[in-house]
Formats: C-alpha cells, structure tokens, sequence
C-alpha cells in the first residue's frame, strides 16, 4: 500500500513546541528549515507510485521521508547504517522531514528499505528529475539570475581497486572462474587443473600484484594466454557467452591483446595501442581512464555567478547543470549539452565563461546560436615564434586594416569561406621581419589567405590581449572554488558505490545538497536579525510562559509569608473572629 503524507496541511497544535524558542530558532534558520518548508514538497514521490500497489500489502514508508533520506545521505555523506540511525534519533532530520510522530513505523527506516527505493531512484533515472524540480524551486525563490554562469568539470573515483594491465586480465579471469562454478558446474570441471590453481587459490591476487618489474612483460604474456585460452574454449557454448562475466573477458581480450589471423596465437598490445574507454576494472565495467585525471568518471558542473560586490552575499550561486559521464569523455562535447539543458529550464546564461578545452571554435559558433557568448581562451599556435593573423590590425568585419609594420593592404577579397588580402611587394621585400610573417609572395603581389575560421580565431586571439578580457574571464576561476565546496561538503570525489548509474545517483543528488547549504547561507544573510517564519507565534508563547511563571512565582510566596506567621498572631486573629460572630 502507498503511504504518502500531506505535508500541506496544517497541525493543530504546533508539534515542535517542546524544543523552545532557541532550538527552533536555530532549526529554522538551519538547512533543515529551508528544507522543510520550501523543498520537501518539491520531490517527484508521484514517480514512486506505479512502483506499488493501492490497498494491497503492508503500507510503504512515507514517501516523502523516504525519497528524503536518499538525498540527505547524499547530502552528508553517509552510509546506509549512518542513515538508518539520523533518521530514527536525529531532530533535524525530523524537522527537515517532517516526521512528527514518534513511532518506529515513522522514524524507523531499515537498509533494505533505503536499498530498495535507492534501486528504484537509480534505475529510473529520478536523481536528474529530483535535481531539476528542487534546482527551478531554488531559482525562482531566491530569484537567481542566470545570465553569468561559468563551466567546468571534477574527475570522481567509484569504489574501485586501481589495478595495472595484470590485474586487469588476471581479476576479469577470476570474476569468470568463480561464476562459472556457481552456474555451470560440470563445464567448470572441464577447465585445466593449473588455471584453477592459479586464478582460485586464496593468494592469486596478491601473487599477480607482486610481479617484479623485470618479469612484468612475461607475466602479462602468461596471463592473456590463458585469457585467450578460456575464451577460444567456451566460445561454443551459448549458454556461457551469454554470462556477463564472459563478455568482459572477450572485452579485455579485444582491448588488450591481438589475435592472429588463424586465431592460435595472441600477443599483448602495446601500451599506447591501448584505448581510453578500455576496462580498467571489473568490479565495475563503465569505469574508463583519462590520461590526465586518471581512472573513473568525470562530472560536468555549470553555476550562476554574481559580480557585485555589495550583494554577493546576498545572491545564491546556484548550480544549474550536472551531468555524469566517462573520465575519457572531452570537455569539448559536453558545452552544448549543458547550454541547451539549462535553456529548457529556463536558466540559460547569456555569458557563459569555460577553460580552452570548451572554447573551440565550433562550440563558440554553436553556443552564439542559442544565444549564448562564450568566453574561453583559444588553443595556442603552433607558431610560438613567428607572427600570426592576431598580430594583425583587423576591424569588427574581420578585415585587415594594416599589416603588424603598418603597411595598408592593397586589395581585400573574400570568396565564399576564404579571405585574400594582398600586399605591396617593395615593402614587404624590404620587410625586417618577412621570414616570420604569414604573407607569402605571389607572382604581382605579396599574399595573406586566410579562412572565416581562422579570421575568428585571430579576432579571439586579438581580443584575449586587452584588460576587457581578462577583467571578464578573472570569474572563471570562481568554479575551483565550487568545485572544491562540492567535494569537501559532500565526499563527491570518491564515492561508496560502482557503475555508472549509481554514480550519476550519488554525483546528482551531491549537487543538490550544495545549492541547498548555499541556498540556506542566503537565506541567512537575507534574513539577518528578521525573525524567520513561524517564529511569531512561538515567541508570543514564549512570553505567555515567562507571565504565568513570574505570576507563580509571586503567588508561591504569597503562601509562603502567610504560612510563616507567629502562632501568637494565627490566636489573636482566630479569637478575633470568635468574637466577631
């Protein structure tokens, strides 16, 4: 049965009273409130429902703490044990939930829970939807303008061994052996005693990662023949070639050794033979290596940024793109993408500042038709020495104006994509620095061609020299800092989990966490000495409280005097009152 609660309708009587007027105040202005009050209803849980069933079975947990939970463990980078003991003790994760009952049916979620509809959140693809909802809250609540954002990438690491060329072949062999006697168990016994011994005994892993560097190269020959062997043996059997585990050995196979013609003979590649997105483990298969960063998976992170001083602390920085992809993915396919993600948002940037490897050409032509200024740096030429195109006075059509000596052009034509601007003859023949200069000589007049590309490419150049530039793309350097936050506040860099969904899961709902703790400093600093909301109430409480105890207070030694009286007294006012009646 689906148990969802209605977190939009009002409590009788306020359920967080007995924490007092300081502690809720600090809740408030904590994560937790913002969470609460602004968020909590912004979770996809509808896309939860068709995964069970109306009025049969036990009711699921409250779908909002669950899906909640996912995210706050992201959010601190917890494990699943860590989980299940915030969610059942800690008050701030009740109040960011919620959660006002104190039942374990409430408070209490087990790790096959958590397990469950993390599995159902992975494999659908919820965290980007989870992502966009709680992204479009967060810019239209503290009106972000996205029209400045800036781009760049954070290489992650899955829960993996690093392993070498060895123990890659050797780790795929093992992987293989082991299923294959789980499943297949009289073909497993058909396999030659010494492979056994050699891939399955308790110390076969520790023996290959030990290989002196001297006998590397034959004991990687050893290893790919046997990889070849179990592969050529089995290959018959469409029962086994169906197993994950014989398509990686057939993968590693194809990535690190070739085969001969005849198919009776493999040799190892050489390393530089070896392609980028090969398997580095097979604990997990997506993982691939970047010659720069290493092995594992890299995250595209595109953020909003502010430039006033006198407000920066006042306007959110928010993260409006996140994609997970393959560490050997360039950075040069991934600008597209994320402009035209955060165009269907709504949050497109008008000026989008990115390193050189976002800054070709093509991508700036691209981005300047979905209406987007790129401001990069250009590949630097391979002309270090000599004189280039941007050593040219050109004007804003892309002519050139005068030579880097100041000698004037003759003729400018442009036929189709190609530029030809031609020279004086006598002054270039006379020029000092000719050998060094783009202009060839032709057979009237000396020659510069040049194509539209080139042309923008040395306007680029040109325009990457002055103060404008630079006084623009200083912010760039703004997303180290993001970067870093992203990692220290969330352990983004090095993740619990192996494959690429999961880690698109974890790397997503990461992003999340930090826009909600930017967004809760705002927050702050916008509130500042301003009671926050719903503080009202509990401050007129607070003061009925103070009254009602000084007024007990006065009474209780009212008694007290009264009490304390000289016998003598209580006589005389006793026979007072005799005489009286």
């Amino acid at each position: 049965m689906i148990h969802i609660k209605d977190h939009t309708q009002k409590n009788l009587f306020d359920p967080w009273a007995f924490l007092g007027p300081k502690r809720r105040q600090l809740l408030d202005q904590s994560w937790a409130g913002l969470f609460q009050k602004e968020l909590l209803g912004e979770l996809p849980v509808e896309k939860l429902i068709p995964f069970f069933t109306h009025g049969f079975g036990r009711p699921t947990k409250e779908l909002y703490t669950a899906l909640g939970a996912l995210l706050l463990q992201q959010a601190h980078d917890l494990t699943d044990e860590e989980t299940v003991n915030q969610a059942a003790f800690n008050t701030q994760w009740h109040y960011a939930l919620n959660i006002t009952e104190e039942s374990d049916s409430a408070k209490y979620l087990c790790p096959k829970t958590l397990w469950n509809m993390r599995s159902i959140v992975v494999d659908n693809g919820l965290d980007t939807m989870l992502f966009d909802h709680i992204t479009d809250k967060l810019a239209t609540l503290f009106k972000v303008n996205a029209d400045h954002q800036r781009i760049d990438s954070v290489h992650i690491k899955s829960n993996m061994r690093r392993l070498g060329r060895i123990g890659i072949v050797a780790s795929t062999i093992r992987k293989f052996l082991v299923n294959l006697k789980r499943g297949h168990q009289e073909l497993f016994d058909t396999i030659d005693e010494s492979i056994i011994d050699k891939y399955l005994s308790k110390q076969s892993l520790q023996c290959f990662s030990m290989v002196k560097p001297s006998e590397s190269a034959t004991t990687l020959a050893s290893v790919s023949s046997d990889l070849f062997h179990l592969v050529e043996q089995f290959k018959d059997h469409p029962d086994i070639t169906g197993m994950h585990s014989y398509k990686l050995c057939e993968r590693v196979l194809k990535e690190q050794c070739t085969v001969k013609d005849d198919g009776t003979q493999v040799t190892v590649k050489r390393p530089k033979e070896i392609p980028s997105d090969s398997l580095q483990n097979p604990s997990d298969p997506d993982a691939t290596y970047s010659g720069h960063k290493g092995q594992g998976y890299q995250v595209q992170v595109m953020e909003s940024y502010g430039k006033e001083k006198e407000t920066r602390d006042k306007n959110l920085n928010l993260i409006t793109y996140v994609h997970v992809e393959p560490a050997h993915e360039s950075d040069a396919h991934a600008l597209i993408p994320a402009i035209e993600s955060s165009k269907k948002q709504g949050l497109a940037p008008g000026e989008l500042l990115a390193d050189t490897l976002y800054g070709g050409d093509e991508n700036g032509q691209k981005a300047k038709k979905l209406g987007v200024e790129l401001i990069s740096p250009t590949k630097s030429t391979k002309e270090k020495d000599g004189i280039t195109l941007s050593d040219f006075d050109l004007n804003k059509q892309g002519k050139v104006v005068s030579c880097p000596q100041g000698h004037m052009p003759i003729t400018t034509k442009k036929k189709k994509t190609r530029h030809t601007v031609s020279f004086d003859s006598r002054c270039c023949s006379a020029c000092p620095v000719q050998e060094a200069c783009p202009v060839q000589q032709g057979k009237k007049h000396h020659y510069l061609r040049y194509t539209e590309k080139e042309r923008r490419l040395a306007q680029r150049r040109a325009y990457e020299r002055t103060d404008a530039f630079k006084d623009r793309y200083r912010w760039r350097s703004g997303i180290e800092a993001a970067m870093s936050e992203y990692n220290r506040k969330t352990g983004v860099k090095h993740l619990r989990v192996r494959g690429f969904k999961a880690v698109r899961f974890c790397a997503t709902l990461k992003a999340v966490a930090v826009n909600i703790f930017r967004a809760t400093a705002v927050r702050r600093a916008l509130n500042g000495d301003t009671a926050a909301p719903g503080r009202v109430l509990s401050a007129f409480i607070y003061a009925i409280f103070v009254v009602k105890e000084r007024l007990l207070k006065i009474w209780d030694q009212s008694v007290k005097d009264f009490h304390s009286l000289p016998s003598s007294l209580w006589a005389s006012a006793h026979n007072g009152r005799v005489r009286e009646v």
